[in-house]
């Protein structure tokens, strides 16, 4: 699922402090080498495994692992069946700990790796503000503010509003479900069980649903396999407008994506996006701009992790 963003790519924080104290170039005459660093390793990654883009992308506190008395973020729903690419942090991170230790936070790697990943899948690139720290605090618990696969409009619109994004940032951010694969139970109740009234979804194309039946079969009891994953749409790995055409040939495929058609505004910025992929593409840069800028931790609040996957002692 890509918006583990977020969405998508969603940068979620744990606490607010000033976005201001966050400036393009921040490690300038600190660490000259932390963007390139992210960077290389990003494209390694990619290189071996093409479907690591839309996993990054998302606050440094899910990096930290979950402990006997503590349930982390990584572990809650959805992020425990749907984070993938955390390698990439890890690697990025222990290469700028031996050229700047103590320097260099796992939420600023994380910022910079999901500008690069969006770069890689051909999708315009952005200045990143820098200068977060790291949270000291992760549960499981944390996780419910991910929008879910099944939210209706109003639903997923209080989700973003809820962080200070607008909805239309939110029709702008989930073209981010034009890229990575999405688990067959995230969206499994639009084929097969979805209201007393319909079996199926009304509001998913009759060819596309059948075609996802092929992928996503029930079992001899019914259930689904956990591990089948089907592609968000028919360019899993190119940042590209087509996940608006979806949506509006009622081929969106999760609940929340087809929403998008249930209000003349939200149907209107995504005939715009559909027609003008240029458009979306500043659009969505300037929206993950201020998406990276919500409830950050600077100056002298949180810490530097040593470690991505463990607080600092």
């Amino acid at each position: 699922m890509v918006l583990s963003i977020v969405l998508f790519l969603v940068l979620y924080m744990s606490y607010q402090m000033e976005a201001q104290q966050l400036k393009v170039g921040f490690y300038g005459n600190t660490c000259r080498v932390a963007e390139s660093i992210v960077k290389e390793e990003v494209q390694k990654a990619f290189a071996k495994d093409e479907g690591i883009a839309p996993g990054l992308g998302c606050d440094a506190s899910v990096l930290i692992d979950s402990t006997p008395n503590n349930a982390a973020e990584k572990d809650g729903p959805p992020n425990g069946f749907t984070l993938r690419g955390l390698e990439v942090i890890d690697n990025a991170k222990a290469r700028l700990e031996a050229e700047c230790r103590g320097v260099v936070s796992c939420a600023d790697i994380l910022a910079f790796a999901a500008r690069d990943a969006v770069v890689i899948t051909r999708g315009f690139g952005w200045d990143v503000p820098a200068g977060r720290r790291d949270g000291r605090v992760s549960h499981a618990e944390d996780t419910v503010d991910i929008p879910a696969p099944f939210f209706d409009l109003d639903q997923v619109t209080r989700a973003f509003t809820k962080k200070g994004l607008t909805q239309e940032d939110m029709v702008t951010l989930s073209g981010a479900h034009t890229i990575g694969r999405a688990h067959c139970s995230s969206f499994s109740n639009r084929l097969y069980n979805f209201s007393p009234k319909d079996t199926q979804d009304p509001s998913l194309s009759f060819l596309y649903a059948e075609q996802l039946k092929q992928q996503c079969p029930r079992g001899t009891q019914g259930s689904i396999d956990p591990d089948l994953v089907v592609s968000m749409n028919f360019s899993p790995d190119l940042m590209d407008h087509s996940y608006y055409a979806d949506v509006l040939a009622n081929r969106g495929l999760f609940t929340s994506d087809q929403a998008l058609t249930t209000s003349s505004a939200t149907a209107e910025q995504a005939r715009l996006y559909a027609l003008n992929g240029l458009i979306w593409q500043s659009d969505f840069a300037q929206a993950m701009v201020k998406l990276s800028q919500i409830e950050v931790l600077t100056g002298t609040a949180g810490e530097i992790r040593a470690n991505c996957r463990v607080v600092n002692a």
